[in-house]
């Protein structure tokens, strides 16, 4: 049986994690702002919510403390928030207030650094213990994009990923950082890959797919350790 730690598993990609990747008598704790519908779920997997705001400085703590020394097999960080008038038509960095700027770097870079630190003495309790960063095409070179503080705290997440990996290697721990493009959010993990398909044509990728990548990974022994990968949706024009 394993024990996942998912965070940003309310709603999107974390909850198709928190649905997809748990098997029954596995044990899951989500940490969102939210309370996730997956709770719900009547399918023997055991779920336990952390209410949690990862833009305060003081929630790793309290993760920690929630968790209670319990061994940690998957460590999923699936947060990633961006400037709120980023990706329109007419965005302009030169008006980003400093406030949000501050913000997106305490939840996309600080909170990650300080949340896996205060687990890894739960993680070392694991004999193949995996920690999966998800990252997004927006942290590549070459992207195109002008949204500084999204892409910044993207390119900082594979930054993250390469030295935490050098860290962790000693216990056997593996660290991967996932980059993929655009998701296909819109459409419930539950309504299947097909209708994907067809509404988006390639232009986004299904839930399916990148659950499917992920339940790869951590299914791999401890002899292998998959650095990073880059999934952009096949017909997508940044990528």
């Amino acid at each position: 049986m394993k024990n996942f730690i998912i965070f940003g598993a309310s709603k999107g990609l974390g909850q198709a994690f928190a649905k997809g990747l748990p098997d029954k008598g596995d044990s899951v704790w989500i940490v969102s702002r939210s309370c996730p519908e997956s709770l719900i779920f009547k399918d023997g997997v055991n779920r336990y919510w952390i209410e949690a705001d990862l833009s305060k400085s003081d929630t790793s703590n309290r993760i920690s403390k929630a968790l209670d020394g319990v061994r940690l097999d998957v460590l999923i960080y699936n947060v990633g928030i961006w400037e709120s008038k980023g990706f329109r038509e007419g965005y302009d960095f030169e008006n980003d207030d400093p406030e949000e700027i501050a913000k997106i770097i305490q939840v996309n870079v600080t909170s990650v650094i300080t949340c896996i630190q205060k687990l890894l003495l739960n993680l070392k309790k694991s004999d193949n213990a995996k920690i999966i960063l998800i990252g997004s095409t927006a942290g590549l070179e070459n992207n195109q994009l002008t949204q500084i503080s999204f892409v910044a705290s993207k390119f900082g997440l594979r930054g993250i990923g390469n030295s935490l990996r050098e860290h962790v290697k000693k216990y056997g721990i593996s660290v991967t950082c996932i980059n993929p493009g655009e998701i296909a959010t819109q459409i419930a993990y539950e309504e299947g890959i097909e209708k994907v398909l067809s509404t988006y044509k390639g232009t986004q990728i299904p839930l399916q797919d990148i659950v499917s990548l992920v339940k790869c990974i951590i299914n791999l022994s401890k002899a292998s350790c998959v650095k990073e990968v880059n999934i952009p949706a096949m017909f997508d024009t940044d990528a």
